[in-house]
């Protein structure tokens, strides 16, 4: 069975297709929220993220990726639970926002100087450069969606992409953990 039918027997009440679909994408959003949340909070957005898809089910589209429209639906959860918190008691994890190491942001100091150094550092960036990079990692939109609003085709969204962490990897000094740029 498909992801697609598996939203439409969840959208019908079927909680089956809830813990299939749960078991098949949970692993990979749960290594992606480790990427910005503390480690405490991946399983509180996970179960969050779920719950949301499932009173929510009925408006997916099946033109969308279910990897696709969950890893949107646990953004927006990680989201809340950062408004719920406040500013003061989000940590930035480490590489957030594209920055090599960590950055606190109990310390406004520190978090001024990263902020500089990113934005000296997309300002490096070609236009084009700067579009894709801000669709692709800031406002994290899919590839094929860059592509549609740049109208560019995906090798070139791809390509402009890695140029862009590429240059910023650079301007900045260094890589981020894991390998890269975010």
């Amino acid at each position: 069975m498909d992801d697609d039918e598996l939203i439409t027997r969840m959208a019908g009440g079927d909680d089956r297709a809830l813990r299939e679909l749960f078991s098949r994408h949970a692993p990979i959003l749960a290594a992606r929220l480790r990427a910005v949340l503390p480690p405490c909070d991946v399983e509180d957005v996970l179960q969050e993220t779920f719950l949301a898809a499932w009173k929510g089910a009925s408006s997916y589209r099946q033109e969308a990726k279910a990897g696709g429209w969950l890893w949107g639906i646990a953004r927006r959860q990680a989201a809340l639970l950062f408004r719920r918190r406040g500013p003061a008691t989000a940590p930035l994890a480490p590489g957030a926002a594209g920055l090599p190491g960590p950055v606190m942001p109990d310390d406004p100091a520190e978090t001024a100087v990263a902020q500089a150094r990113l934005a000296a550092a997309v300002s490096t960036l070609s236009p084009a450069e700067h579009e894709v990079w801000r669709l692709r990692y800031v406002e994290d939109r899919p590839l094929a969606e860059v592509a549609e609003l740049t109208g560019v085709p995906e090798g070139t969204v791809k390509s402009r992409a890695h140029r862009a962490r590429r240059l910023l990897r650079s301007a900045l000094g260094g890589t981020a953990p894991g390998g890269g740029l975010r």
